[in-house]
């Protein structure tokens, strides 16, 4: 079975550009299929949290709650199997966008009820003392 996924070394790249960049599937490490999946749903939560250079006026809670959702759970999920080394920046990202949608919002949600934090626990910004 072959899919369209980017080459090795080229996150940006969607593998969807011409001949040769089709890869068997059975070729492609179970890491880097879920570290591309998780920095696709990064990218979409943080260009609907308005943080994108080239459409800062966009906004979409939303979306970002259901992408930071999905998130959550494959990093959550996936943590235990792709160890600390890939998973801390993952849960760093995830973390991130998770403070920027409370940020973004209105009207925050309670601690513990923001996207993805009945699966990661309430996040809050730390304090530098």
């Amino acid at each position: 079975m072959t899919a369209p996924l980017p080459p090795a070394g080229d996150p940006g790249d969607t593998g969807l550009s011409g001949p040769g960049s089709t890869r068997d599937i059975a070729e492609v490490p179970a890491l880097e299929i879920v570290s591309t999946a998780a920095l696709h749903l990064m990218s979409a939560a943080a260009v609907n949290l308005g943080l994108a250079e080239d459409l800062p006026e966009h906004q979409d809670l939303d979306e970002a709650r259901t992408l930071i959702e999905a998130l959550a759970g494959l990093v959550t999920a996936g943590a235990p199997r792709l160890g600390h080394h890939h998973a801390a920046p993952l849960r760093d990202g995830l973390r991130t966008l998770q403070l920027a949608f409370r940020e973004a919002s209105e009207v925050p949600d309670a601690p513990g009820e923001g996207p993805g934090e009945s699966l990661t626990g309430p996040v809050s910004p730390t304090r530098i003392r």
